[in-house]
């Protein structure tokens, strides 16, 4: 029998102790359901296999564990939100800078031929000029005829796989997964990512695996024409104030001098739309104009020792 410490019928503290197998005294209640009352919610969803994560404003939302997919921006989607749109942008700028460069070298070249022949200002303007006039005209034309011969084979490429998805979406299907199968997919997930986008949208799917282009984006060759005609006039009005503007024996000093830094501008411009080193562009670019102006500069001082002109 257990002996009574008094009247009123407690247990030693001891023989308590020892049913619960150590000499601490035993915690309150209260103690024990404030430990307990934690937040449930990272607890939950540390039990749900889920992580916390901070949102915008700086609260902790639950997201699940598995990391989500975001979009690379090469699919069909990003050809649909934005990826034709800046193709295009591209496209006008790389005419655009283009277009300054030749507008900037081929009106220089032909004043300062003129202006090693003769030293009147009046044969110096009309050439001038006229290889502005005609410069403009044939660049635009020609960015048109180039960018809409594109724009044809792009609206064909589109018709030929809408009628090619009409007629056989099986063989369609098969082709689409060979696609990104050669893009190092492997064989089920090539078959997975194929049904899912041709679920979506088959043509996009189609002609963004297969052609890199889209539906919802041709290019414009107007666009092209307009942008890389105003880029040669506005390219070529600096050769012209630099032939006009100085006394007539700085002439051609200063149009070189002005057209070469010119050029390194532009260089370093079509440089950095493609990805690629400044210096080298600049280089490549200022050493063929260096070359245009020396050559047509040359010719025209032989022609006038000759007795030519």
């Amino acid at each position: 029998m257990e002996p009574w410490t008094g009247d009123s019928g407690e247990k030693s503290a001891q023989q308590v102790s020892g049913v619960r197998g150590d000499l601490r005294p035993a915690r309150p209640r209260a103690l024990r359901r404030r430990r307990r009352s934690r937040p449930r919610g990272a607890r939950a969803d540390r039990a749900r296999g889920r992580r916390r994560a901070p949102d915008r404003a700086g609260a902790t939302v639950s997201t699940p564990g598995r990391p989500r997919r975001r979009h690379s921006g090469t699919g069909p989607s990003a050809a649909h939100t934005g990826g034709g749109d800046l193709a295009a942008r591209m496209n006008s700028l790389r005419a655009g800078v283009l277009g300054a460069n030749d507008g900037i070298v081929s009106v220089a070249a032909v004043v300062v031929g003129v202006a090693g022949a003769s030293a009147q200002i009046s044969h110096i303007v009309t050439a001038g000029a006229a290889a502005l006039i005609g410069g403009a005209i044939s660049m635009a034309v020609g960015e048109y005829v180039s960018v809409s011969s594109q724009r044809d084979t792009e609206r064909a490429l589109i018709a030929h796989q809408r009628q090619a998805l009409s007629t056989s979406p099986e063989a369609q299907l098969a082709r689409l997964k060979e696609a990104y199968r050669a893009k190092g997919l492997s064989d089920a997930t090539a078959q997975q990512v194929a049904g899912e986008l041709t679920a979506q949208d088959p043509l996009a799917a189609h002609l963004e695996a297969e052609y890199a282009i889209s539906a919802e984006q041709v290019v414009s060759p107007w666009t092209a024409a307009l942008s890389s005609g105003t880029a040669f006039v506005i390219g070529a009005v600096l050769p012209m104030a630099a032939i006009l503007l100085p006394p007539p024996e700085w002439r051609v000093t200063v149009t070189f001098i002005t057209v070469l830094l010119a050029l390194a501008v532009t260089g370093a411009g079509a440089a950095r739309i493609g990805g690629a080193p400044p210096l080298r562009a600049m280089a490549r670019t200022v050493l063929g104009g260096a070359l245009a102006l020396t050559a047509t500069w040359a010719a025209g001082t032989l022609l006038d020792s000759t007795g030519v002109v």
